[in-house]
């Protein structure tokens, strides 16, 4: 089995006879370590001490006044999200178990850095054994905002993060700056020639994904998503992707991003939508659940469909989180 996403963690993590993650403290020290949870130059001596304690025991209790004695207000507020995150992971039964309390039980004071990497954690182990760079690729969207590219018809996504660096380093660069390069455009886009060179860069998030012209991006984030529900809800579907919604009386949708879910929303109440929304859905899917039971009978038969689109200033975030939430369980079966 090829090896890919190293950076996800998930060699740190235990397994759970369920098939899940377990936190362990070497995952808890890798968390620790992360540059944002350094303690910054300016830190106090109480701040420091705290994060060394932690070092040497990371699931040592921390009593709520050590925090509140931190000089600075901003650092109280710091650790006492980072350490009701910890906990909560603590409590759960498993990793995949704390992110669906979090998702069903409200993101709010959840930072967006940690549940991306709990998403990437997770999916690092939904999708274990791939073998298609192309699926794994298309995964990345759910954890790794994309800059969206249009060029000659094509929709070309590139992560964004990388991008934006990119960027960075030709606006100091009077040449780049003189010939105008886009630094997408040095992005190598997946192809079948070059797909197999994602194994030795999975981690590096430098391949872009022509969502548009190859079947295979799309293909790859209809498996993904399929994945992801077998994995956390133990749910099987089929995902398939469509080029337009052709049933008028469709039953459900899922939004699979806030301006999707806007778009989605106004459609479905018979809203008239600017037709220049309409040309950000970059994709379409249609889900089939195999087991009807599982679905509320009011949509059990139908399909359920899936909008991804790109906000006005060209970014696709997709939040997994939708498909957990969004989705139309019955109540045992949620």
């Amino acid at each position: 089995m090829t090896e890919f996403w190293v950076s996800s963690g998930h060699h740190l993590a235990g397994r759970t006879e369920a098939g899940g993650l377990a936190v362990t403290d070497e995952l808890l020290l890798a968390y620790l370590a992360r540059p944002e949870l350094l303690p910054p130059p300016e830190a106090c001596d109480a701040e420091r001490a705290l994060h060394a304690a932690l070092l040497t025991d990371p699931r040592r209790p921390v009593p709520p006044a050590q925090v509140r004695a931190l000089n600075d207000p901003d650092a109280v507020e710091n650790w006492q999200v980072i350490l009701a995150f910890r906990d909560r992971l603590l409590s759960a039964r498993s990793i995949e178990a704390a992110y669906l309390d979090l998702v069903r039980g409200g993101l709010a004071g959840t930072p967006g850095l940690f549940l991306n990497q709990l998403v990437h954690l997770i999916l690092r182990n939904a999708l274990d054994g791939c073998e298609d760079p192309y699926t794994l690729r298309a995964a990345e969207l759910f954890f790794r905002p994309q800059r969206v590219s249009l060029s000659g018809g094509a929709t070309l996504l590139a992560d964004a993060e990388i991008i934006e660096a990119r960027e960075a380093g030709a606006s100091a660069s009077p040449l780049m700056a003189m010939f105008g390069a886009e630094p997408a455009a040095e992005l190598d886009v997946m192809t079948d020639e070059n797909a197999w060179t994602y194994w030795s860069r999975s981690d590096a998030f430098t391949m872009a994904l022509n969502l548009s012209e190859n079947p295979r991006s799309r293909d790859g984030l209809a498996r993904a998503i399929e994945a992801w529900l077998r994995h956390l809800l133990a749910l099987e579907t089929t995902v398939e992707p469509l080029a337009r919604i052709e049933e008028r009386d469709w039953r459900w949708f899922v939004g699979l991003d806030a301006e999707a879910t806007r778009i989605g929303n106004a459609l479905w109440r018979g809203d008239a939508v600017e037709p220049e929304a309409l040309t950000r859905v970059v994709a379409l899917f249609r889900m089939t659940v195999a087991d009807a039971g599982r679905i509320e009978r009011t949509i059990a038969g139908h399909p359920i469909y899936l909008l991804l689109a790109m906000s006005p200033d060209k970014r696709v975030t997709l939040k997994p989180q939708n498909l957990v939430a969004g989705l139309p369980l019955v109540g045992a079966a949620a």
